[in-house]
């Protein structure tokens, strides 16, 4: 199930609008940091910076605000549910549309909805409605850019794998700074201008897309419906063992093990080790991310699925020490092990994802895996109450530890996911295996 360059040509398409020769990953060029990819990681690490950011600045600034947590609630609700349910069709449409097009759309909604959030901060929101709508229009926009972010690092990095730890270390670096950044100009009253922080990020990332210039795209599907679109996504998603087989186990182990975890986690640590040390553990833990995909930018095994599951062997440390009564400095160490997994199977799974996915569907297939795999994590925060009450802490950790445990043990049972091998085409930007091929510009005519 490998990937090939195409033997068609076609001109990208330039900056400035005029038509070109290709100038995307020139022969002998840097495997990583080309040109192009300089620019994407500036505009992938400014939106993952402003993602970050607006959870914290959003819930502190509402309790800061005199408002209570049902207000909280309902926000984040508003920001997430668009993201979960319009993901699909933010695929389909970046396969209509380009990637490119569709990612600078989105970049441009969240730049014009995080002014009005500014503004609505600083001035004071007498209507919470106005919030809740500026909310949607902004887990919409992130669920319209997510699909391209996947399908666009094989265009602008010869090194697939490389490329993606780049990203997976920017991801925890700026999951860490983000919200500690957001927490502190919150705490001096100036959730408003977090708001202009993130509009001025999402600006950046819209310029430095602008500035791409992108190797030749699949065609765009002709005279096919957007239900259409949607159904031939489903077909090449489960058209692949390895990758269904994959996230049905992931969405088990999202609602019972990685989505009810923070917030039992925050449960015991902080009544017994302060706010401080919770922290720190998190802080722990990104800093293991960044450390698993430092690993991952040099390490390629020739079956990345199997090395990441053998990673994700790490992740049931955390919760057994919390059951345990480990002292914080070995829950810290337990959490640099878990981080250190979690972004080695991130880089597996993305790079396998990219390069064995044709093109032509990725952004599709993309949609289907995060709707099945992110979207559980909700679901199993929102069972963590309920069953703490019922069961107890221990008991939902243990169970969460066992099902991690069980996770890993399966990806490694389930054959088509343990044999899957490393693709490593040269020229990975031009890595699609069937469809016509044709520029950016000239889908404006197809």
């Amino acid at each position: 199930m490998g990937v090939r360059p195409t033997d068609r040509t076609a001109t990208a398409e330039p900056a400035g609008g005029r038509a070109g020769p290709a100038e995307a990953l020139p022969v002998g060029g840097p495997a990583i940091w080309s040109r192009e990819f300089r620019y994407y990681f500036t505009a992938r690490s400014a939106g993952l910076l402003s993602w970050a950011m607006l959870p914290v600045a959003v819930s502190a600034g509402l309790l800061g605000g005199g408002y209570g947590l049902n207000a909280a609630g309902y926000a984040m609700a508003f920001l997430v549910g668009p993201f979960a349910g319009l993901v699909l069709f933010g695929g389909v449409l970046a396969d209509r549309f380009t990637a490119r097009r569709m990612m600078i759309a989105a970049d441009l909604a969240n730049l014009a909805a995080h002014i009005l959030l500014a503004l609505l901060f600083i001035h004071g929101i007498d209507r919470l409605w106005q919030l809740y709508a500026l909310l949607v229009v902004a887990g919409t926009a992130n669920a319209m850019f997510q699909p391209g972010a996947s399908s666009t690092v094989p265009l602008v990095s010869r090194d697939v794998q490389g490329a993606n730890g780049v990203l997976r270390t920017s991801e925890a670096v700026t999951g860490l700074g983000g919200p500690a950044l957001a927490g502190a100009l919150v705490g001096f009253g100036a959730t408003g201008w977090v708001m202009v922080m993130s509009a001025v990020a999402y600006g950046t990332s819209a310029v430095c897309l602008f500035v791409l210039r992108l190797g030749p795209v699949p065609a765009p599907p002709v005279g096919e419906t957007l239900w259409r679109n949607l159904a031939v996504g489903w077909r090449e998603f489960r058209s692949r063992s390895w990758l269904w087989g994959v996230i049905v186990i992931w969405m088990v182990f999202a609602v019972l093990s990685w989505g009810p975890q923070l917030s039992v986690a925050a449960g015991v640590i902080v009544p017994e080790h302060g706010a401080t040390a919770f922290g720190l553990l998190n802080c722990a833990l990104g800093a293991g991310t960044v450390a698993g995909g430092l690993l991952a930018i040099r390490y390629k095994p020739q079956r990345p699925l199997a090395a990441g599951a053998v990673a994700m062997l790490a992740y049931p440390l955390y919760p057994l020490g919390i059951v345990l009564g480990w002292p914080v400095w070995l829950l810290a160490a337990a959490q640099i092990g878990v981080g250190a997994g979690i972004g080695v199977w991130g880089v597996m799974w993305a790079t396998s994802v990219q390069t064995q996915v044709p093109g032509d569907v990725l952004n599709r297939v993309h949609a289907y895996e995060v709707a099945g795999s992110v979207g559980m994590y909700p679901i199993g925060s929102a069972l963590a109450g309920p069953a703490v009450d019922v069961f107890g802490t221990d008991r939902v950790l243990l169970v969460g530890a066992a099902v991690a445990l069980l996770t890993a043990t399966a990806l490694l049972l389930t054959r088509p996911v343990r044999t899957l091998g490393r693709v490593d085409p040269a020229g990975a930007g031009l890595s699609y295996r069937f469809g016509p091929v044709t520029s950016e510009r000239s889908r404006n005519h197809a």
